[in-house]
Parts: C-alpha cells; sequence; structure tokens
C-alpha cells in the first residue's frame, strides 16, 4: 500500500508540473475573450465607454450631482450670452454704417462727396474686426439696412471689405490713420513703394467717362495718391467688366454701360 500511494503521489506532482504557473493562468478578460472569436470586439468597446459618462455621474452624491448640472448650465448661458453678444456687434456696426453707403444720400451729395465716407466706413470695419466682428458681415448688415439687395448688394460689399484690407496692406490703419480716416480724410501710406504718400478715393471706372458712377460705393476704390493721379481717364478690361456687372445689379444704366464699352475699345 505504501508502494501503490508512492506512486499516486508521483503521477500527481507529474501533472501539477506540465501546468503552467498559476500567474500566467490569471490574465486579463479581454484578453481571455479575445481568443474567442465573437466574444469581445469594438462594438463592446464602444458601448462601455458611451456608458462611462453615465456611471461617473450615478456615483456622484446629490449636492455634487447639483453642482455638475449647475456648471452645464452657466456654460451654456455665457455661451449663448457671447453668440447673442456678437450678433448685437454686427448690428451696430451695421447700423453706423449704413448712413455712410445709402445710395439714396449719396445721390444728393456733390461731386467726389462720397469719398469721405469711403473712409469712414473702412475706420468702422477696421474697429468691427478688431471687436471680433467679420468685416463682411458688417458690410452686408449695412447693406442690407439701406435695402441693398442681390448684386448690388454683393458688389458693395466686395467693395468695402476690399477697400478695409487694402487700407491694412498699405499700413494706414494705425491710431492716426484711424483718427483721419473717422473725419473723412485720407490717411498716410506706411508700407510698400508709395510709403509717406497720402491714401485717396479713387474711381475705378472714371467719372469723366461715366458721371453717374461718382458716388456709387461699388466703383470707388482706395489707392495710394500718386498711382491714383498717373492712372487718368483709362478704361481696361477690369472697367468694363465692372460696367457689365454695375449694369446688371441697376447701378448703372445701359448709356453708361456703352460709353465705357466705346472708350474701352
Amino acid at each position: 500500500m505504501k508502494q501503490a500511494g508512492h506512486f499516486m503521489i508521483c503521477i500527481r506532482a507529474e501533472k501539477l508540473a506540465r501546468r503552467p504557473p498559476i500567474c500566467n493562468r490569471l490574465v486579463p478578460a479581454q484578453k481571455r475573450l479575445s481568443s474567442q472569436p465573437g466574444l469581445w470586439h469594438e462594438s463592446r468597446m464602444v458601448k462601455l465607454e458611451k456608458n462611462a459618462a453615465a456611471v461617473a455621474l450615478r456615483r456622484l452624491t446629490g449636492w455634487q450631482r447639483v453642482k455638475r448640472v449647475a456648471q452645464l448650465l452657466l456654460g451654456w448661458v455665457l455661451v449663448g450670452g457671447a453668440v447673442a453678444g456678437s450678433a448685437g456687434d454686427v448690428d451696430r456696426f451695421a447700423v453706423n454704417i449704413s448712413s455712410l453707403v445709402d445710395p439714396a444720400k449719396l445721390a444728393t451729395l456733390g461731386a467726389r462727396g462720397a469719398n469721405a465716407h469711403v473712409e469712414k466706413y473702412v475706420a468702422l470695419l477696421a474697429e468691427a474686426k478688431a471687436a471680433g466682428v467679420a468685416p463682411k458681415k458688417a458690410a452686408a448688415g449695412a447693406v442690407a439696412l439701406v435695402g441693398m439687395k442681390g448684386n448690388a448688394g454683393k458688389l458693395t460689399t466686395e467693395a468695402m471689405v476690399r477697400n478695409l484690407v487694402i487700407a491694412e496692406r498699405l499700413g494706414c490703419l494705425d491710431p492716426d490713420g484711424l483718427r483721419e480716416m473717422h473725419r473723412g480724410e485720407a490717411p498716410t501710406v506706411h508700407r510698400g513703394p508709395y510709403r509717406g504718400e497720402k491714401l485717396s478715393v479713387d474711381h475705378i471706372i472714371p467719372r469723366a467717362v461715366v458721371p453717374e458712377l461718382d458716388n456709387v460705393i461699388a466703383n470707388l476704390e482706395l489707392m495710394p495718391l500718386r498711382m491714383n493721379e498717373g492712372k487718368n481717364a483709362r478704361i481696361g478690361a477690369r472697367q468694363v467688366d465692372l460696367a457689365r456687372k454695375l449694369h446688371k445689379a441697376g447701378l448703372l444704366s445701359s448709356e453708361g454701360l456703352k460709353a465705357v464699352e466705346r472708350n474701352g475699345m
């Protein structure tokens, strides 16, 4: 019997020796399941991740839940207020600019009367941009307030934003330049080959060719004075193209369009 017992003990020891160590058998559940197709896949991981927030919320105490909800509500209120404030700023700048681009008012001005308006609205667009308001939105809002729609509104808005970009690139929007422009006066150019000269208002389509476009905002463009003086009354492809767009938008008469096309030949 002793020999039989000793024999059984040896067999048991041999079986234990063949088994892997217990530390190797305690593998993570994910690893065990991953070796069995269908028991562990990405969809289950996604579900677990989606439930993480809910689990965390359930673990909070009653007071912690109230505090967390209050924080979320406060965030929503602040974001909503910021959006509303931005919309209010757009409206404020649009109202201030609208009187400067109103076709009815511009039509009552004398020769080159709109030039000062260009200086003023560019200064206001620069202020709008500094306040975080998109200049294009402020310009479009102003144009809409004076009843300009469709192509007429689009051409006018594009001209206004383009003049702001020109003033920026020529370095005219320093504090002194902005003060001058607010008064409707020409600022000084501080960048480029025309540095030191005054920034003038040019008629893209010369007023000598089409006087009716004298005070049309879409036809007015900022330009260094010497460059403007050297331009004269030439009509090129740009002028002809703009004349056709203005005519289509109702900002130029058929007679005016013919005059441009005739001088451009």
